[in-house]
């Protein structure tokens, strides 16, 4: 399965500066590991931010903003962006770094 190239080079170049960023391929696209943690990816033409379980259902009402859910169960603490929401460079940032301060709030693995 495809996924958004572009998409994928916006995070790229949003975390050049992160040592510990580990680009990996997941899921049929491509996820950011930060310290190990996934912290935020690409799905066909979804940006994949996981986020404190704690605030999942806050985010949720959020515009464009869905569940991760490719296999039929989602999973708190993990949401898409849709592409529409991909529109607005300082609103996709935003999800990106929340996706990134998660993530380094994680146990090293």
């Amino acid at each position: 399965m495809a996924f958004n190239k572009s998409l994928a080079q916006v995070i790229r170049d949003n975390t050049e500066n992160i040592p510990e960023i580990v680009e990996k391929k997941m899921f049929g696209g491509v996820a950011f590991m930060l310290n190990g943690n996934m912290s935020i990816g690409v799905h066909k033409d979804f940006l994949v931010i996981r986020v404190n379980p704690e605030l999942h259902r806050e985010f949720l009402k959020e515009p464009n903003i869905s569940e991760f859910n490719i296999t039929g169960r989602s999973m708190k603490g993990w949401l898409m962006l849709s592409p529409e929401g991909q529109n607005n460079e300082e609103y996709l940032n935003m999800w990106i770094n929340r996706g990134l301060e998660f993530a380094k709030t994680l146990p090293p693995k």
